[in-house]
């Protein structure tokens, strides 16, 4: 017995990613979980923009991919430099205590 597995099992998938990072993104207080949601919503992106790429046989969706990996990298590193600043400021890392640092 031989599974293949196609398109619309990738997307599927990504579907999947990109409603557990949403409701991450909306549900939680936490910072470091929304930060970590963020990533699942830019991964699941990432798995359209390959499965596309591989189905239309054109290789411009993983050059995109590879860019969303760059601007991810540039997000997280930002996002924990900020995780710090208010965790140093206020010793809680909730999105309540982050109103502070709106400019």
């Amino acid at each position: 017995m031989t599974f293949d597995v196609t398109t619309t099992h990738y997307l599927v998938l990504s579907f999947l990613l990109f409603t557990i990072g949403v409701f991450g993104i909306v549900a939680r207080k936490n910072m470091i979980t929304v930060l970590m949601s963020i990533e699942l919503v830019l991964n699941s992106v990432n798995l359209n923009l390959i499965a596309f790429s591989y189905q239309l046989s054109d290789l411009t969706g993983q050059i995109f991919a590879v860019f969303t990996i760059t601007v991810a990298a540039g997000e997280a590193a930002v996002g924990l430099g900020i995780l710090i600043a208010l965790y140093r400021l206020r010793e809680t890392t909730t999105l309540d205590k982050a109103a502070e640092l709106k400019g």
